[in-house]
C-alpha cells in the first residue's frame, strides 16, 4: 500500500497539470475575451510602445529559464512573489548604505573640521607661550646687558677726555668763524 501511494501522488499531480494547461488553453482561445496583440514586438521607431512587450522579455521568454519558467507556473509565481516581496528590505538596504555614506561623509568632514580647530587652539596655545617666552627672554637679555654695562663701566671707568695738544694738525674749531673759513677754500 505504501508502494501506491508514490504513484498515485504522481498521477494526480500530472492529472492537475493537464488540468491546468486545458484551463489556460481555453483562455488563450476564447473569442469572447480580449486577446493580446502578438504581432507588434515594438514601434517602428525603436522605442516600444507601452503594453508591449520589449526586446529584453522576448529574449527572455524564449531562454531556457523563461521556457522553464513557462511550464512550470508555480515556480514563475513564486519566483515573482519573492521578487516583489525582496524589494522592499533591499530599498532599505541601500538607503542604509546611503545614509551611512552621508553620514560618514559628513561625520568625515566635522572631524576634520574639528581636528583643524583643534589644532588651530593649539598651535595659537603654542604660538602665545613661544611670545610670552621671548618677551621674558628679551627683558632677561635686555636686564643682562644692563647690569654688565654697569658693572663694566663700574669696574672700568671710562677714561677721562685728553687735552690734544696745539702743535698737532687735528684742532677742533670751536667758533663759527673757524667754520666760515674752512668751507671757503
Amino acid at each position: 500500500m505504501a508502494k501506491e501511494e508514490p504513484s498515485s501522488t504522481s498521477r494526480d499531480l500530472q492529472e492537475l497539470q493537464r488540468k491546468l494547461s486545458l484551463l489556460i488553453e481555453s483562455f488563450q482561445n476564447n473569442p469572447k475575451l480580449p486577446q493580446p496583440r502578438r504581432n507588434s514586438l515594438g514601434s517602428d521607431d525603436g522605442v516600444p510602445k507601452l503594453g508591449s512587450p520589449s526586446s529584453e522579455v522576448v529574449a527572455f521568454v524564449k531562454s531556457p529559464v523563461g521556457q522553464y519558467l513557462d511550464r512550470h507556473p508555480f515556480l514563475a509565481l513564486t519566483l515573482l512573489v519573492f521578487i516583489a516581496m525582496s524589494t522592499v528590505p533591499i530599498g532599505f538596504f541601500l538607503l542604509l548604505v546611503v545614509i551611512t555614506s552621508l553620514t560618514a561623509l559628513v561625520g568625515v568632514i566635522l572631524l576634520e573640521g574639528l581636528v583643524i580647530s583643534v589644532g588651530g587652539l593649539l598651535l595659537l596655545c603654542v604660538l602665545c607661550g613661544l611670545g610670552f617666552v621671548s618677551v621674558a627672554m628679551s627683558g632677561t637679555i635686555i636686564a643682562s646687558y644692563v647690569v654688565i654695562s654697569s658693572l663694566f663701566n663700574y669696574w672700568f671707568p671710562p677714561r677721562p677726555p685728553t687735552q690734544q695738544n696745539p702743535s698737532d694738525d687735528c684742532q677742533l674749531a670751536t667758533n663759527s668763524s673757524d667754520f666760515e673759513g674752512i668751507y671757503q677754500e
